[in-house]
């Protein structure tokens, strides 16, 4: 009797031996396909994922676990590979922008050489020029500079009350001479009442200084340019407003890219740096903000600066 108890017993151990033996043998086949599969996707850097049927729980979650990895791993690609295009974009644009100016620079420095006997006039108008795109190179330099600190968050953009109604007269004030020359018709709306964010005061000169002059210039069909200061629940917002051709539909969710600009051309009566917009979003960003692009053409193209309130 006990001898036929002990038997059953070691049959039984010896089966559940068995199916353990078999059990990690179908694992490790499994876990050795696992291992070629994934090898072969991160060597082709393919976009494909791992399928293994298998009732395994545990195997079942590392799937899963790995699955995810892989999909992390392939945004992390695609990011790199559209920070690099745009990396050899910028410059691309960097040196077109830098040579060109440089380029008329050394121009008018050679007439001036080869020609001792030069009317003072002329001369004069010609250093003028130079002075010009001078200025033009510099500034170009530092908005490079500027962007590339702002993306290392090494500018620092210190946050505190800011009296929005006085920053939006004052931006707008800086343009009249300009703007009555050019015979724009100036539409502003601010409100009596103190309007305070929680900005930097300097960050929003620059912020407005950028759209204004964005405004003037791509706008300047139109002949109207608006400034608009309001208060919602929950923010302050600032609208800089023009009548003119509009960004097309195509480049609106572009525009504030690094060295984007709207003529592919880079034409001449176009030519920016390709950073202001993306200088404005940047710094809105730091503190707290967004801008954001409305634009139908010739009826009314609008960016709207978001900023947090100061509550007492």
């Amino acid at each position: 009797m006990i001898y036929g108890v002990l038997v059953g017993v070691i049959f039984i151990l010896a089966g559940w031996v068995y199916k353990l033996h078999q059990d990690n043998r179908r694992r490790s086949r499994q876990l050795g396909h696992i291992h070629d599969k994934l090898e072969r996707i991160l060597t082709d850097e393919s976009g494909a994922k791992l399928l293994l049927f298998t009732g395994d729980p545990e195997l079942r979650l590392l799937l899963t676990d790995i699955n995810r990895v892989l999909e992390l791993n392939q945004r992390i690609l695609a990011e790199r590979s559209g920070t690099e295009q745009s990396t050899r974009r910028m410059l691309s644009n960097i040196s077109h922008d830098l040579k060109t100016p440089l380029t008329v620079v050394l121009g008018y420095l050679e007439a001036m050489e080869l020609d001792p006997g030069m009317p003072d006039t002329e001369r004069t108008e010609l250093i003028r020029k130079v002075h010009r795109k001078a200025n033009e190179v510099l500034e170009m330099i530092r908005q490079f500079f500027d962007l590339a600190k702002l993306e290392a968050g090494d500018l620092p953009v210190p946050l505190t009350r800011v009296h929005m109604n006085e920053v939006c007269r004052r931006n707008m004030l800086a343009f009249y001479e300009v703007l009555t020359g050019q015979g724009f018709e100036v539409n502003l709306s601010i409100p009596e009442e103190p309007i305070y964010a929680y900005a930097n005061e300097s960050a929003l000169d620059r912020i407005l200084d950028n759209l204004i002059s964005n405004a003037i210039r791509y706008g300047g069909d139109g002949k109207v340019i608006g400034l608009s200061l309001r208060e919602e629940e929950d923010r302050v917002c600032i609208d800089v407003w023009d009548r003119g051709k509009g960004i097309g539909e195509i480049h609106q969710s572009r525009v504030f890219e690094r060295m984007y600009t709207l003529e592919d051309s880079r034409n001449k009566a176009y030519q920016g740096s390709g950073l202001g917009l993306t200088i404005t979003k940047r710094l809105a960003e730091q503190m707290g903000g967004d801008v954001r692009l409305y634009s139908r053409p010739f009826e009314k193209t609008i960016f709207s600066v978001y900023l947090r309130p100061f509550r007492y």
